[in-house]
């Protein structure tokens, strides 16, 4: 326990972080010239960071595999960003929405960095908008707000349903500034391969260049883990084809514990699964929910007919419709929080009420928004007596301006007019909460070495609410770090720069050439994708939105077969050598097939359900999660010793001084 309680912050909840703030050590503006940090991804959390330490003096090495910074995934983040402003004047405040990550996350995150999250949301959404972020307004001119999951005021700010994009931009543009300094250096089309250790310090990396193939020694007083998270274990996600979990698992053997593998959010508003020839899924936005209603036929009848094509949605009247969420939630109706949303979903379509050919799809359905919004308008218009046709016009045109370029993202992928008919959604793999464990600063157990953004464990317990992925990563980038990383950059005043050619980056240059070799060599029969899928389908079956134990145990031997056949037939065609995109693929699934048994180890040892974690053995009459206070309420933070299996358990006991733990309930 101690390495968790030395790191707690002291004082009242409301001001520790300003208290820790004023106790950690700095670093003066003449030493941090001399100071090298390496940031490992460039999406809002290390894009943010990079451009901060940069500008605050630090000598700066982003690493990222895309060939942009621009091309980070967190351009796929749609629907917003959570603050507390208040703008709307609906009673939201900094411990309203620190009360609602703590709810939504299911009572299974820490309180301190949750407040500090809550505190520092405001300075977000000044910040991105002295960068220019296109932010939507209102008529008056101020920044307008929508609503999210799990909360019941509108404190997510947007930028149509491309607010990931735009942030992303505002956080390129900043380190661009100080690339044009030559306070940054860019490595693009780079991917990290391990960290170095010296002296028990975090003092550089490994990084493949991808374009030549080369392995490169890179020196650093600090490394800065910001590669997102670990959804592609999967197989299909809705995060990019490449997100993987290399850098976090590289530092986890290094002596990093990794936090709450099963914590692991299914998002309910995925465009569904279509076939066996999909590599990823697409996410629409939670902001739909504002707006969309969710339902399935009432009668068994119906779902089939609309199965086998003899009935439309749209046949079916108001009577003959079931709106699960506002029957069975009404206080939040579609917007409950995610977990809870799939959960619901998956419960409507295993009864037999699914609307798509597999029977795995609900209907999201905008007609009642484009009619109240017609008739809105049309008031506002002063038309006398319109038409519904007119109606549904101008209806349209309100959608259109608010969710626009997602429509149009559903009517390409699925082919089918989502303002004539309604969506079809499924839930699927999207966020991890869990992930690298970090203190108060963001350190992680390797002394020198941080993990921020989805990288980390540390805000969202066990669920994340909507919005604020993107508030985590741009607090901890912008806000967190850049104070925090001073504290153990402050001991390096008189270091000087870091050699690369001593015996610590020798031999983890050879470790790395050595699996990197004998992946080209292994010469099997197999494709990486063959045994990428199959994890993919014993992780979803048996570790997905419902576990068991008897599953849980079937999915760890499972995978420790299919990792011992993947090192004894896959096949990787080319050499180490040169430009390799199977050889790059083949090396991110060796590290799932690892992680996937810590997840399954991690899932069967918490015997309670909470948040995005349902074991059926532990539900209400009603099927929802029931939580074991009395023997669960801690982080989970394994230690490697050399295999999954043998994972150390290390306890962080969670405490909660401010707020009322309770049953967590939307209804």
């Amino acid at each position: 326990m101690g390495i968790f309680e030395s790191n707690a912050p002291k004082g009242p909840l409301a001001e520790k972080w300003v208290n820790h703030k004023n106790d950690i050590n700095l670093v003066n503006p003449a030493n941090k010239r001399n100071i090298d940090v390496i940031v490992v991804g460039t999406g809002l959390a290390g894009g943010s960071a990079a451009a901060t330490l940069a500008e605050l003096g630090y000598n700066v090495k982003t690493f990222c595999y895309q060939d942009s910074p621009r091309r980070a995934h967190s351009i796929a983040a749609q629907g917003g960003i959570n603050a507390a402003k208040n703008y709307q004047g609906d009673g939201d405040s900094v411990y309203r929405l620190f009360y609602d990550t703590i709810k939504g996350g299911d009572y299974r995150s820490r309180e301190s960095n949750v407040y500090r999250l809550a505190e520092v949301s405001g300075n977000i959404i000044d910040q991105c908008v002295a960068q220019g972020v296109p932010f939507a307004r209102e008529y008056g001119g101020l920044l307008d707000n929508r609503s999210f999951g799990g909360v019941l005021v509108s404190r997510t700010f947007y930028a149509k349903g491309q607010t990931g994009q735009q942030l992303l931009l505002g956080a390129y543009s900043a380190m661009n500034r100080q690339i044009n300094r030559g306070k940054i250096q860019t490595f693009n089309r780079h991917e990290m391969l391990d960290v170095v250790k010296v002296d028990g310090k975090a003092r550089g990396i490994i990084a493949r260049n991808l374009v030549t193939g080369e392995l490169e020694r890179h020196s650093a007083h600090a490394v800065v883990i910001a590669s997102g998270g670990y959804g592609n274990v999967f197989f299909l996600s809705t995060n990019a084809m490449g997100s993987n979990v290399t850098a976090s698992w590289k530092i986890h053997k290094k002596g990093a514990y990794f936090a709450n593998p099963c914590f692991t959010q299914i998002h309910p508003t995925c465009i569904p699964v279509s076939g066996d020839h999909q590599s990823k899924l697409t996410l629409m936005s939670e902001s739909l929910r504002n707006d969309g209603r969710i339902w399935v036929p009432k009668k068994k009848e119906d779902a089939e007919a609309i199965r086998t094509g003899k009935k439309k949605p749209t046949e079916l009247s108001e009577e003959e419709r079931d709106y699960y969420l506002e029957r069975r939630y009404p206080a939040f109706g579609n917007l409950v929080p995610r977990d809870v949303a799939s959960r619901a979903a998956k419960e409507r379509c295993d009864a037999g009420f699914g609307v798509n050919k597999t029977g795995e799809a609900v209907y999201l359905d905008f007609s009642a928004a484009i009619m109240r919004y017609g008739k809105e308008a049309a008031t506002t218009k002063k038309l006398n007596n319109p038409s519904d046709a007119d109606i549904q016009k101008l209806g349209k045109e309100v959608v259109e301006a608010k969710y626009g370029n997602l429509f149009q993202m559903y009517e390409k992928i699925v082919d089918q007019n989502p303002y004539e008919t309604p969506m079809m959604i499924y839930p699927a793999v999207h966020y991890t909460m869990g992930g690298v464990w970090v203190d108060y600063n963001l350190q992680t157990t390797i002394p020198g070495c941080f993990a921020i953004g989805e990288a980390n464990f540390s805000d969202h317990g066990a669920n994340r609410l909507g919005a604020s992925a993107l508030m985590q990563g741009l607090a901890d980038g912008y806000f967190v770090l850049p104070y925090t990383i001073g504290h153990s950059l402050s001991e390096d005043i008189r270091t000087g720069a870091i050699p690369t050619d001593t015996a610590e980056f020798e031999a983890a240059e050879n470790e790395v050439r050595a699996q990197l070799e004998k992946l080209v060599n292994t010469n099997g029969t197999k494709s990486v994708d063959h045994f990428h899928k199959i994890l993919g389908k014993i992780m979803w079956n048996k570790v997905g939105m419902a576990r068991n134990a008897t599953g849980l145990k079937e999915a760890i031997s499972e995978i420790q077969a299919l990792r011992e056949e993947f090192w004894k037939d896959v096949r990787v065609p080319g050499t180490a050598n040169e430009m390799n995109a199977e050889l790059e693929k083949a090396g991110r699934v060796a590290d799932f097939l690892e992680l996937g048994e810590l997840f399954a180890k991690d899932a069967l040892h918490r015997e309670e359900s909470c948040g995005g974690h349902f074991r059926e053995e532990h539900q209400t009459e009603e099927g929802e999660a029931l939580r074991d206070d009395e023997n669960f309420m801690y982080v989970a933070a394994w230690e490697y010793t050399g295999k999954p299996a043998d994972a150390i358990l290390h306890k962080e006991e969670l405490d909660y001084e401010d707020i009322e733990v309770k049953t967590r309930s939307y209804k």
